[in-house]
């Protein structure tokens, strides 16, 4: 089983892990410091584009005959970054935070995280498909 591993270095996925750990803690300490708000607009279109990327993958993967054991990696880190997207724009929709909040702040970092995730490992995701690994 191989996760996108085109060449002889760090996984794709492993990339797209350490980028998105990094995208997510710095969301979290900017939104402590109040140097960015999040607004409900944007947490709108975070959940969309979350919902939208699993309609897209659900119908692929109906509408094509794919071995997922090929970039099971990939795929299992896709549909988290999926979900976790869903799940934590749903929470900062229902709660509102104080600009200087630690939970916030959590919860943010979070949403950034997996969403940046998201990003990145669909873009494994189609590397993988791509190289036939």
């Amino acid at each position: 089983m191989t996760t996108s591993n085109c060449d002889c270095t760090l996984s794709c996925t492993v990339k797209s892990v350490i980028a998105s750990i990094i995208i997510g803690v710095l969301a979290a300490i900017f939104r402590f410091t109040a140097l960015i708000t999040i607004t409900p607009a944007f947490l709108w279109v975070l959940f969309g584009i979350a919902v939208g990327f699993l309609g897209i993958s659900l119908l692929t993967s109906a509408l094509r005959n794919f071995n997922a054991e090929d970039c099971c990696g990939s795929l299992t880190t896709f549909l988290t970054a999926i979900l976790g997207t869903i799940l934590t724009s749903v929470i900062l929709l229902g709660i509102t935070f104080a600009a200087t909040s630690v939970i916030g702040a959590i919860i943010t970092g979070l949403l950034l995280f997996f969403f940046s995730l998201l990003i990145t490992s669909s873009v494994c995701l189609i590397n993988c498909r791509s190289c036939g690994e």
